[in-house]
């Protein structure tokens, strides 16, 4: 299409041929002198006003200035000739002629200049008038920014074509055929997918055919005002704009990574800065003239000088796309810095400049349209080598995220997985059900068989919990602590019913395959979303709460929330923050309980039992206020506490008191020189070991910290404290452990002896075998929670030697007064030894 568009210019151009003045016009700009007069200035006052020549002259006003040109070498112009004027901003322009009949002046303002055009940015004026018959002649400006902006005042013969309107035509029909197709070539390929540089190089194929027409004066072939001051102020807005877009797609064009970060800053602030100074030195009615137009070649040459650098980075970096850039950009940049140069007064006016910079821009045009096709081509590749990456990124992800959802040993979904399908059914308002479910007795298990069996265990329950949710829908199981598994069970609370009894079926099923002993023992707590709780954190706890309340009444159970349970645990937290001041008040004090001989009845010591006079809640029991006691820093100052009041009494009541049994925890015992306190303790007060009997349940003996807690009964034991194993027959290992626990007594739980007496269960086969195993190990047996008469004869029968409960006296705050029950403190201790010997 645009190869047709130039023959059929040439094809114009060879037609107007015949009138195409070829004679060498006369340069009179070099002669130029000045005057500023006013408006109502009359020929005969403009022909002999004072002209000044040279650095004197005056070079703008904000009325007239009026040239005054040297007609000394128009003699050789036949009529008609033109004279041809660069373009500048005014409001009005006028020839004056003077001749031998008199003196002619014309004047167009600046929108009238439609007819008054020339290829090359120049206005022309028709002159009938011989060169050899003018005796003067002036050019007029009303309101000119500045007469150092033209450069250019020429008298050309004839007033058909000349040679150098001829050559601009030709080269404007080149530029623009080249440039409309390098931008229809980028404008369609790839589209779709067009990436910035070539977004920005668009623009600048756009910007720079605009700046080649408006310049050379060719738009007026289409808008005849686009001429005079009109297309100058808009070359300053163009200009601008070539530099912003060339910049911008310099720097995105070269590969990432090449460039300095600072230099690619500096660009862009170039570009912004090139841009606005268009704007600027276009806007002369607000803004002084020479001063925007210098700051905008300035701007220019700034430009410049940062993409020369930016090309030397590129090359020593091994860019491909800078040659293409550096061929095609290299001959812009010379002729514009010619121009500058020019424009700044350094070299002088030359039409060659102006005609080879459009040439350069069609070439550079090409170039880049090529760079462009090999970065498109490196995209391509390198898109390829993405969309593989991406596809083995998919693929990897796609692998991480269902391993960061899953649960490493059992294959369920694990905490996150948990977290994220419970929010999904919470903004999806779904009601559904919570299950907490706890192991219980799995650190029992990796301690006695180790933590392989542990695994194995969970892995059971994993399983187990699996198969009985599979006939349920959307039910979503997922394991999220150690020993804590969880299910969302969207629905009715018909379903959270179906799934409750589904999972307590599993109760009790073997998981071990040589070992009948081992059961499944699961504690369960539930919650529903949104009847106990409309956030998943509250819901979370509501269901703790409920599970919690399951192990404390026995493990291996179902329990539902009720608002019951979080009124208790609000309770416990108001006990917790009312302890500091309890312990200065004195509020926590000790309940004795006798523990007696089954032979003789007669008390051989006492239990201290912890009692809280609370001033709103009266008298409560350790169970009322049980959070308490285990909270690792609150509970060790009562237990503390505890021990000191049990060492005031022993003081106080002497032998009389006999051996007083006193509860530790594992706070008590897991520091390092836990048990050499509580010996120094005993040495303060006096009070010799053996009066001290350190009680501890099994669940003591194994904490995280079982070393540091059975070296401490060691060191206890040897010093002669007696040792108890509390709660005997409750725990998952009692039986494996007490043969290297340093224990002195073993009490048999209260559950086994309220039941002793009943010909079902087993309970009586149970008491004997620990009596028997007990005795045979040389321990003293202890029931606890005898209540009548023939639970004791009962015990008594089966060997036991020691007993406490209700039948012998309930805790009180001191010592009994029953003399017949009360023996001496050394028949008391009589009592005891003789236990310990007869079975040793």
């Amino acid at each position: 299409m645009f190869k047709a568009l130039r023959l059929v210019m040439l094809a114009v151009l060879i037609g107007l041929a015949p009138g195409i003045a070829s004679a060498a016009g006369v340069d009179l700009h070099r002669s130029v002198c000045s005057a500023a007069l006013p408006d109502m200035a009359g020929d005969a006052a403009i022909a002999a006003a004072p002209y000044r020549c040279g650095a004197d002259a005056p070079t703008d006003s904000d009325q007239w200035l009026w040239l005054r040109l040297d007609p000394s070498h128009l003699g050789g112009l036949a009529s008609p000739w033109s004279l041809l004027v660069d373009q500048v901003r005014f409001d009005r322009i006028a020839v004056m002629t003077v001749t031998d009949r008199g003196m002619t002046r014309r004047s167009w303002s600046s929108s009238d200049l439609g007819g008054n055009w020339a290829p090359g940015g120049l206005l022309k004026f028709p002159m009938t008038v011989p060169g050899r018959d003018i005796r003067g002649l002036y050019l007029g400006f009303r309101r000119i920014d500045d007469l150092s902006l033209m450069r250019k005042v020429v008298a050309m013969p004839g007033s058909a074509l000349t040679t150098g309107e001829v050559k601009w035509l030709l080269l404007i029909g080149l530029f623009t055929g080249t440039l409309l197709s390098a931008f229809l070539y980028n404008l369609v390929i790839h589209t779709g997918r067009r990436l910035a540089f070539q977004r920005w190089y668009l623009l600048w194929v756009s910007v720079s055919l605009a700046y080649g027409l408006v310049w050379t004066n060719a738009a007026a072939f289409v808008v005849p005002q686009l001429v005079g001051p009109v297309a100058f102020r808009l070359d300053y807005v163009l200009v601008g704009l070539m530099v912003a877009a060339c910049n911008m797609f310099f720097f995105s064009v070269i590969e990432e990574g090449i460039l300095p970060r600072g230099f690619v800053r500096a660009g862009r602030v170039l570009a912004v800065a090139g841009a606005v100074m268009g704007f600027v030195a276009a806007a002369d009615m607000w803004f002084p003239v020479i001063l925007t137009d210098r700051l905008l070649n300035y701007v220019i040459a700034g430009t410049s000088a940062i993409i020369a650098l930016s090309c030397g980075i590129a090359v020593r970096r091994g860019s491909r796309v800078i040659w293409f850039y550096m061929i095609g950009w290299g001959p812009v940049i010379c002729l514009f810095l010619l121009r500058l140069a020019r424009n700044l007064g350094f070299a002088p006016q030359n039409d060659l400049v102006d005609l080879a910079t459009f040439a350069a821009l069609a070439f550079e045009a090409l170039v880049l349209s090529l760079a462009i096709a090999d970065r498109f081509r490196l995209i391509r590749h390198q898109l390829e080598l993405a969309r593989q990456r991406r596809e083995v990124d998919m693929a990897e992800t796609k692998t991480l995220r269902i391993a960061a959802h899953t649960d490493f040993l059992t294959a369920l979904g694990n905490r996150a997985a948990f977290q994220q399908h419970a929010n999904d059914l919470i903004k999806g308002h779904v009601p559904f059900s919570l299950f907490l479910i706890d192991v219980d007795y799995l650190k029992d298990v990796n301690d006695r068989l180790g933590h392989a069996s542990g695994d194995a265990l969970l892995l059971s329950v994993g399983s187990a919990l699996s198969q009985a949710t599979r006939l349920l829908p959307d039910v979503r199981v997922a394991r999220i602590g150690g020993d804590e598994f969880a299910i969302l069970c969207p629905g009715s609370v018909e379903a959270e019913t179906a799934l409750s009894e589904a999972i307590m079926t599993v109760q009790g099923d073997r998981w071990h395959p040589t070992d009948s002993n081992c059961t499944l023992s699961l504690s369960i707590g539930a919650a529903r979303y949104p009847d106990d709780a409309d956030a998943l954190d509250m819901l979370y706890q509501n269901a703790d709460l409920a599970l919690y309340t399951a192990k404390r009444l026995g493990r291996a159970r179902y329990i539902r929330f009720d608002p019951l349970q979080r009124s208790l645990r609000d309770l416990q937290l108001e006990f917790t923050s009312d302890v500091e001041a309890a312990l200065q008040r004195g509020e926590f004090q000790l309940y004795l309980q006798p523990i007696v001989s089954l032979e003789t009845t007669r008390v051989c010591g006492y239990e201290a039992l912890l009692r809280w006079n609370h001033p709103r809640y009266g008298l409560m029991a350790p169970d009322r206020f049980a959070d308490v006691l285990v909270a690792e820093r609150i509970g060790l100052r009562i237990q503390e506490h505890v021990l000191e009041l049990a060492l005031l009494q022993l003081r106080e009541h002497g032998e009389r008191m006999g051996v007083l049994s006193v509860n530790f925890t594992s706070a008590q015992l897991s520091g390092p020189r836990s048990a050499r306190n509580v010996l120094d303790r005993l040495a303060h007060h006096g009070i010799a070991a053996s009066r001290l009997c350190v009680e501890v349940t099994e669940g003591v003996m194994l904490d995280r910290t079982a070393d540091t807690i059975l070296a401490n009964l060691r060191i206890l034991h040897d010093a002669g404290v007696t040792i108890a194993l509390d709660d005997f027959g409750t725990g998952y290992a009692s039986l494996v452990h007490l043969r290297r626990l340093p224990v002195d007594r073993i009490k048999i739980d209260c559950s086994f002896v309220s039941s002793i007496e009943q010909s079902e269960g087993g309970t009586m086969a149970i008491v004997r075998a620990i009596v028997g195993m007990g005795t045979g190990l040389g321990k003293v047996v202890v029931a606890e929670g005898i209540e009548s008469e023939a639970q004791a004869l009962c015990l008594r029968d089966l060997g036991c030697q020691l007993g406490q409960g209700f039948l012998y006296g309930r805790p009180a705050p001191g010592l009994m007064a029953d003399p017949l029950r009360v023996a001496a403190g050394p028949a008391a201790a009589n009592d005891v030894a003789q236990v310990v010997a007869a079975h040793h």
